[in-house]
Order: structure tokens, then C-alpha cells, then sequence
């Protein structure tokens, strides 16, 4: 079989894996992400009515960013989509990733979008901020955490010595 058509398959499975347990509903809609080599889409869609809540991408007139098929654009879309989620009166979201990982531009835009206020995923952003400081603190060295003067250096045993 043709290398392509495997991947469309495999893509094709996944998209079903991931969507066979999630449903968008009126007070819970579903945030379906794509995203191409150049822009990033997502929108908000109420499976049960069939219609789409809210929607928001990098291409457009709307959006100001020059290129979007990066983080930032990602970042953007996310603040977008939970200003327009929002002004609508919804608060949470099932996220769609697709058949794409949870890595990258896709990630970006869901936690942007948490951190926007439109709660899609079960990232604890206030949790992993405060975890951060504390993973900066260097720990203290085994041999008592003094260093030595740069002039002095540990000398070796020769090898006539042995």
C-alpha cells in the first residue's frame, strides 16, 4: 500500500480514537483544532444542535499576526476563541485535538485558551507556575557546596607513582 494512504488511515484512526469519546454539548461544546503548514484554526462546536458556537484563526483580516503557523499564532487564537467563547456564556470546553499530538502549536492554543478563561484542558496552570520557582533552586552539592579557589586543582597519582 501506498505510504500516503497509510498515513491518512492511521491519521483517520486516531481522529476516531480521540473523538469517539468526547461530545460537544450547549454548556460543553467541543474545541476542534486543525492546523496547516501556514495558519491554525479552531472552533467551539455543539454536537447535539450541530452548529458552531464560536470559531477563530490565524488567517483572516481579524487576526493581526503576519505568519501563523507558530506558537504565537497558536497563543493568539487560543485569547481569541476565549474572548469569543465568553462574550457567548461559555466557561469550559472538551478539547479535539484530532489526530494531532498534544505538543506544540495545538498545546499552545489550549493552554492559552485556559489561561484566557474558556477551561478546555486539565492543565493546572496555577499549580505548574508555582512549581516553577522552585524547580529553579539549584540543589546543594554532595561534597558541601564550597568551591574551590580556580587555582587550585585536584591533582592526580602519576602513573610512575603506582
Amino acid at each position: 500500500m501506498d505510504a500516503q494512504k497509510l498515513k491518512v488511515r492511521r491519521a483517520t484512526r486516531r481522529v476516531h480514537r480521540v473523538r469517539n469519546n468526547l461530545l460537544g454539548t450547549p454548556e460543553k461544546p467541543r474545541l476542534s483544532v486543525f492546523r496547516s503548514n501556514l495558519h491554525i484554526y479552531a472552533q467551539l462546536i455543539d454536537d447535539v444542535n450541530g452548529i458552531t458556537v464560536a470559531a477563530a484563526s490565524s488567517a483572516g483580516k481579524e487576526c493581526k499576526i503576519g505568519y501563523g503557523g507558530n506558537k504565537v499564532a497558536a497563543e493568539e487564537v487560543g485569547r481569541q476563541l476565549a474572548e469569543k467563547a465568553k462574550a457567548k456564556g461559555v466557561t469550559a470546553a472538551q478539547f479535539d485535538r484530532g489526530h494531532y499530538r498534544f505538543h506544540g502549536r495545538v498545546a499552545s492554543l489550549a493552554v492559552a485558551a485556559t489561561k484566557a478563561g474558556l477551561v478546555c484542558t486539565g492543565l493546572e496552570i496555577k499549580k505548574k507556575a508555582e512549581a516553577a520557582p522552585a524547580a529553579e533552586a539549584k540543589p546543594a552539592k554532595k561534597d558541601g557546596g564550597e568551591k574551590k579557589p580556580a587555582g587550585e586543582k585536584k591533582e592526580k597519582p602519576s602513573k610512575a607513582a603506582k
